[in-house]
Formats: C-alpha cells, structure tokens, sequence
C-alpha cells in the first residue's frame, strides 16, 4: 500500500509553519492515542501521524520530502537516536509519560528499530571538538595593509600513540557487556499501576555502548593530549576591533574519532599615536603657525605609507579639515580604501621679541 502524503496525514497545507504542524499532531496523537482509542486501526492512524510529524517538523528532512517525496536519498522511515529523543521530548511536551512513549515505541516498530538505537548509540562515542577563541592584539599598520604571523595556542590534539581512539595499540574496544552496546540501561518496575520502565545511561561506559579493554598509556584513554601548538594565521587588511576570523578544524580535536572543532581569532588593534581610526578612514590633527594660516603654505603631513603634501590656503581658519582620498584602511569586503582627514590646529606662540611684538601691533594696525 502507497503512503499517504505527510502533508494529507496531519491535514496541513504544504506552506504550514511549524506551529501548526505541531498542533496537528498534538490533536492526532491525543486522538489516536491506544489508551485512548479503542478503535482496531489507532495503532496505525498513530504510527502514520507521528512518521508525518518527524520528517516535517525537520527543517532538513522537510525540504527533502518536500523535493524527493516518499522516494528519495532516506526512503522510508529510520529513526536515529536523534530522532529517537525528539520524539520523546515532543511526548512528553504533549503531556504523556517518558516510560509510555518507550512502550509503545518498541510495540510499534519492533526489534529493528531498538537495534538502529543501539547502533546509533554506539557511534555517539565520537564527540566533535570544542571550539576555540583566542585574542590577538594588532597594530593599525598590520590591520591597515594585512600581515601573516605565527601565534601559540594551547589546545587538545589527536594523540599519537592510539591516534585518538583512547586504547593502547594492540588492544582493542569491546562491546559493553553490561548495556550491549546501547549505552543505556532499562530498569523495569512491576505496580500496583502496571509495568513502568526507567531508562538510565549505562554507568559502566558512561553511555557509549563500548569498553576500552587497555587505555592508552599516554592519553589515558581520553584519546587527546593537551599541547602548546604553532597555528599560521593570515590577517585580511581591513580587519578592526570585534572582528571574528574563523580557522575552520584548527579548535579541539574531537574525541572517539570525531571531527576537530574551529578556532576563532577575536581581533583587538592596539591605539595608534597619531592616527585616529573611524571605520575605513583615518584622522590626524597637525599644527600650523599662524603665518602660514594667514599666508598659506604647502604642509606635510604623516600618513601609513610615509609623507604627503597638502595644499594650505591663504586665509585657511583653525579647525579646517582637509581630505586625503585613498589614504586611509581598505575595505575589508569590496575594494578601495577609506580617507585620511587632516585637521589643521593653528597654534599661539606663548612669547614673542621685541622685534616680533613691534611687527604684530603694525600688522594688526593695517588690518
């Protein structure tokens, strides 16, 4: 027999949100419940209402459905462990017992499945590796025109001698003779209220489903080593306080086999004695004699890549700004660069000769 389509079994349209299709399933498996119904066909009503509710309440296997159907890379219906645990968390959320959902689970889809659990189970030994972040501290120039350099960060790595697998070489890792291999561990309790079952992860492979028979001498059996590592890092001119570069398997290295984890480098520039960084531009202050104000001048003035020449005008007032395009941090995404602003600060000399004196109250008699 044909499935239904997951859509027609929740009775939601296809641009349903996930709210509404929570809803649905709410309403149907309260409706289709086997302590509820009594009803011959519940049992299967319930099962295609909740194989509809795993594939569309994922975003991942939703757009599958959406563009495979029934038939695609997943044919059929397999739950994994993460299937597993949200279904469960969606049960209970609904207002229905851990234990139940257990019951019926195993009732519903048999042996097959609790071992698809159990192989999932196993696997979930390999862990990724932690994530990183480490702060380094720039100077205008480097961010300004982009530099490479070697940093020391101290991180967890594969260990060598059981290439992260945590058992010494020649021994080998056995299937957990307390859980066998599902990392978990079923207590059964018979009441006065009926069968209830607790499920707790198996203490003695800490939920792994597997025993290292011989830990590595080295690691322990934890499968890394903590050590000092040099990483080459390449910083992007442009880059400014806050910025976030990510060194994608460059983190911890994961444990069981798992991938590494990422290293983020948080970039803080160290304040610059002259320039004054405002996002992709520079400001710097100079000073001018008041004669050169009053006569204007040809002025030079510092910038990243040395000296430039800046036209003053005669008659130019204190706090004027003058603009030096191009002369400032290019821009991190897209070309070009930022400006340089120069604000001219006309300064007083605090004495004067005589001579200089006699000069000043003529000119200011002419003026």
């Amino acid at each position: 027999m044909a499935k239904r389509d997951y859509y027609e079994v929740l009775g939601v349209s296809r641009d349903a949100t996930q709210e509404e299709i929570k809803r649905a399933y709410r309403r149907l498996a309260k409706k289709y419940h086997p302590d509820i119904s009594k009803d011959g066909e519940s049992a299967e009503k319930f099962k295609e209402a909740t194989e509809a509710y795993e594939v569309l309440s994922d975003p991942e296997k939703r757009a599958q459905y959406d563009r495979f159907g029934h038939v695609g890379p997943e044919q059929g219906f397999d739950f994994d462990l993460h299937d597993f645990h949200r279904a469960r968390e969606a049960w209970e959320e609904f207002g229905f017992g851990r234990s139940a959902f257990d019951e019926i689970f195993d009732m519903f889809f048999g042996e097959g499945l609790r071992t698809s659990r159990a192989r999932a189970r196993r696997i979930s030994r390999a862990q990724r590796g932690e994530d990183l972040e480490y702060r380094l501290q720039l100077t205008l120039e480097d961010v300004a025109f982009g530099t490479k350099l070697r940093v020391t960060v101290p991180r967890y790595v594969a260990c060598d001698r059981c290439n992260g697998q945590g058992a010494e070489p020649g021994s080998r890792i056995g299937t957990c003779p307390v859980c066998h291999g599902t990392g978990q561990v079923e207590y059964r309790y018979q009441t006065m209220l009926g069968s209830f079952v607790n499920v707790r992860t198996c203490e003695r492979c800490g939920g792994t489903g597997e025993i290292i028979e011989q830990p590595c001498s080295k690691c322990r059996g934890r499968g890394r080593v903590k050590e000092e590592s040099k990483i080459s890092i390449t910083i992007p001119a442009g880059v400014d306080t806050g910025s976030r570069l990510r060194l994608a398997g460059e983190g911890n290295a994961g444990t069981g086999g798992g991938p590494p984890g990422d290293l983020y480098i948080i970039v803080e520039v160290k304040p610059h004695e002259t320039f004054q960084r405002k996002g992709d531009d520079l400001y710097i202050e100079v000073p001018l004699k008041v004669t050169q104000a009053i006569l204007g001048t040809t002025l030079k003035v510092p910038t990243l890549e040395g000296e430039a020449e800046i036209e003053i005008p005669p008659g130019t007032q204190p706090g004027t700004v003058f603009r030096l395009k191009g002369k400032g941090i290019p821009h991190l995404r897209g070309s070009g660069r930022g400006d340089q602003f120069v604000q001219v600060k006309v300064t007083i000399p605090a004495s004067l000769t005589r001579e200089q004196r006699r000069l000043l109250e003529e000119l200011d008699r002419t003026l």
